[in-house]
């Protein structure tokens, strides 16, 4: 009996002690510290079901292009600039002569980031040029399968390039809409991959379109602004409006930091629909060309012709033996009009010219000594 005795005390500390750390365990389980257990009084108010809806449309969106947004990257050999004292004789012996390993350290292997979406189930893939210019590889991630992608063609001027890959299986295109029908304050939703971090949503508005001269290389194409968060990385991506639809291609943002300070800028659809098609046919883009060159219109010359304001083209030079030549077009001309659509203003004028298939006709509207002449021209390739 003593034995059982000396044992009986611990056996019975030690229930009590598990049986009440058992007991705090699911207290403490059961009841949280912090945070109420109650939904919020705000979740079934009827006045957040627009809210929700809209929430739900994102959802999709992203559901739906989560396949049809891809990674890009790239690669590109570059030169690596020597150091000058390289060309010393006496650094030359010091570090030892050109050989093998000095060419070696000349190259350097540098890469790339961007983003694209699939425009046809064959494979066909669009993205901006400057994300696959002068490179040496791209390759393309959807979800987690990867490609060996080929550069189709490119167009340095609206800054788009179609590239191609080879799947086993149908891609899932994209729905591509209609960028003229784009207003300010639309919603505006871009998907792709800012600094690296893959399928990145990220929504704002439309916040201009027809925004032109806001290009450092000079382009004078017209482009559609948007606070939507876009970033290194974003680049050829889609801009995709609340029904799902391709709406700009991605193209560029303006900031002094490099980061997204909310001013972001997109090519329009519609611009891009007949370059891809180009793209696709010639590997290139065929561009109407009339052979003008054009100068800023004056207040002053507008009165002197007798407009209520400097609206227009103003014809500076006429290239010898060219179409704007031999269709009679003079310098000093004021083109308002071509087949119907008014000239606000030189881009205008570069922007119809550009997209008319070669060997079709405009009828060229111009304001010459206070009088209106009507001019036809046919356009010719650009040389």
């Amino acid at each position: 009996m003593k034995t059982k005795a000396k044992y009986f005390i611990p056996i019975v500390i030690f229930c009590f002690v598990f049986l009440s750390l058992n007991n705090f365990s699911c207290s403490h389980n059961e009841v949280p510290l912090l945070g109420d257990t109650k939904d919020s009084p705000l979740k079934n108010k009827s006045n957040s079901s627009k809210a929700f809806e809209v929430q739900d449309a994102f959802r999709e969106i992203y559901e739906l292009y989560k396949e049809r947004v891809v990674f890009i990257s790239t690669e590109q050999t570059v030169k690596v600039q020597q150091h000058p004292f390289f060309n010393d004789p006496f650094f030359r012996e010091f570090f030892g002569g050109p050989g093998q390993r000095q060419q070696q350290q000349r190259t350097q292997k540098r890469t790339g980031l961007g983003t694209g979406f699939i425009i046809s189930d064959d494979g066909y893939i669009c993205t901006n040029h400057h994300v696959i210019q002068g490179v040496d590889k791209v390759t393309v991630k959807i979800e987690n399968k990867t490609y060996d992608a080929e550069v189709v063609g490119s167009d340095e001027t609206t800054d788009i390039a179609l590239i191609k890959i080879s799947s086993k299986t149908a891609l899932k295109s994209s729905f591509l809409g209609n960028s003229d029908a784009v207003k300010v304050g639309d919603w505006a939703i871009a998907i792709g991959n800012p600094f690296g971090f893959d399928k990145s949503f990220t929504v704002g508005v439309i916040s201009a379109t027809g925004r032109h001269d806001v290009d450092l290389m000079g382009s004078s194409m017209s482009l559609i602004q948007t606070d939507a968060s876009i970033n290194p990385g974003n680049s050829g991506g889609p801009l995709i409006n609340i029904s799902g639809e391709v709406i700009g291609i991605n193209r560029m943002i303006y900031s002094q930091s490099g980061g997204n300070i909310g001013i972001g800028f997109a090519i329009p659809i519609n611009t891009a629909k007949s370059i891809l098609d180009q793209l696709k046919v010639h590997k290139k883009v065929k561009r109407g060309y009339i052979g003008v060159q054009i100068v800023p219109l004056t207040e002053e010359y507008a009165q002197e012709l007798g407009l209520k304001d400097n609206k227009g083209a103003l014809v500076g030079a006429v290239v010898e033996k060219s179409p704007a030549a031999k269709g009679g077009l003079q310098v000093g001309d004021l083109i308002v009009m071509i087949s119907d659509k008014k000239i606000e203003n030189p881009a205008d004028l570069v922007d119809i010219v550009g997209k008319t298939p070669i060997g079709k006709t405009l009828k060229i509207q111009v304001k010459r000594n206070k009088q209106t002449v009507n001019l036809f021209i046919t356009v010719a390739e650009r040389p």
